[in-house]
């Protein structure tokens, strides 16, 4: 049995720009790799590529003046509801600066005591000393002001209410805030509303559209075409857009062969079939911050076919401790050895998968490729797995 499982490898890139080859980037880059550090390409390998550099070699960006002309193309009123947004500088303070931009007049509903990936806008105790019930209670921008106005973002130091409030006044546009978790609350203000949730937008969309006088799309509605030439995404709109300066954002790559002509090329060269995968953010929650990193529609937007599905895996704790509790050395290994290799093609449910993590592989190999590239100055926008998918008989 070899004594080391799963690898995972940071590969170095040239900086990646506009209309660079990707695709033979990444595979001179893993090849020189290889010789550098003394692997070889195996069959079931993995390599993974971060959204960010998809995105950037496609030249897939958008202006705020595209993305204001696609929004005053939908909505008609100068009066723009905006349904969930969440409190980011990077993801979403760009696209606000575009929608103030087209509107004469922005109500923000927020929901309270997090937005939808956990990032704060208000003190908790605070909430609970003022007997303020965040499954029913709204609370007006006056309120919040005498209670929460002092409240910073636990990471940035930011209060978020006032950061977005001179977005919109820099455009000259008139802003309110609402704090609520009830989105038909937006109904008291417009007939104009964007949801801009991430994970729950369908919902909320499906929701608002039941009452026929509102004009209700989602930040995945806008921009899933050009608009005056500019990028855009055609299945998540505006949903993983990143800004790029201060008047551009990058947007969440279209689908792409990208990861099927590098399966091939690889094959060619090395006879070897790998896996290929573009990955965004992980699926994993901060534990001092209680922040979901998961602010990207999906975590990998595409992949080939043999990273499908979920992992089928007996707990070796489990066994241990239970079903062979009174076995040792080599006899234990070897009782469970043939327990994973006679395992039933589906564990679900079974006493053998209990504390296992059946979620899908691409989620589970995105979040670990999201933790070692990082998302600042490593330098390894590529992720180089080996033996993901072996196991304790190998």
């Amino acid at each position: 049995m070899k004594t080391v499982g799963t690898i995972a490898r940071g590969i170095r890139t040239p900086i990646i720009k506009t209309n660079d080859n990707l695709e033979q980037i990444v595979i001179d880059s893993i090849l020189k790799a290889s010789k550098e550090d003394g692997f070889e390409i195996q069959d079931k390998d993995i390599i993974a590529i971060t959204e960010a550099v998809v995105g950037i070699s496609m030249g897939n960006y958008a202006t705020i003046d595209a993305i204001s002309s696609d929004i005053k193309s939908k909505f008609k009123t100068g009066h723009l509801g905006i349904v969930f947004p969440i409190l980011s500088r990077n993801r979403f303070s760009i696209l606000l600066k575009a929608f103030a931009k087209a509107s004469k007049k922005i109500t923000i509903l927020l929901s309270y005591p997090t937005d939808e990936v956990g990032n704060a806008i208000l003190d908790e105790a605070k909430l609970k000393s003022l007997n303020i019930n965040p499954y029913s209670d709204k609370i007006t921008e006056e309120e919040y002001k005498n209670h929460f106005s002092d409240f910073k973002h636990l990471f940035t130091g930011v209060n978020m209410v006032e950061y977005y409030r001179n977005i919109c006044l820099e455009e000259n546009t008139q802003v309110n805030f609402v704090f609520s978790n009830n989105p038909e609350d937006i109904l008291d203000y417009t007939t104009d509303v964007l949801v801009s949730s991430i994970h729950s937008r369908q919902r909320i969309k499906n929701t608002l559209k039941e009452n026929q006088s509102l004009t209700v799309y989602g930040l995945d509605d806008i921009l899933t075409q050009p608009v005056n030439g500019s990028g855009y995404n055609e299945k998540y709109g505006l949903l993983g857009s990143n800004m790029a300066t201060k008047d551009k954002v990058k947007l969440f790559p279209n689908h792409t062969n990208l990861v099927f002509d590098i399966q091939k090329k690889i094959f060619e060269l090395t006879e070897k079939t790998v896996e290929v995968m573009i990955y965004g953010d992980g699926a994993f929650k901060d534990p001092s911050g209680g922040i979901w990193e998961l602010a990207d529609p999906v975590v990998s937007p595409s992949y080939t076919s043999g990273l499908e599905g979920s992992p089928n895996e007996i707990k070796l704790k489990f066994l241990s401790d239970s079903k062979f509790e009174n076995l040792k050395g080599k006899e234990l290994e070897e009782a469970i050895k043939n327990e994973i290799l006679n395992k039933d093609n589906s564990l679900v449910g079974k006493d053998e998968s209990l504390g296992t993590t059946p979620r899908k592989y691409v989620d589970l190999i995105g979040s670990l490729c999201d933790l070692m590239s990082g998302s600042g100055d490593k330098g390894t926008p590529v992720i180089f797995i080996q033996n993901y998918f072996t196991n304790y008989t190998k």
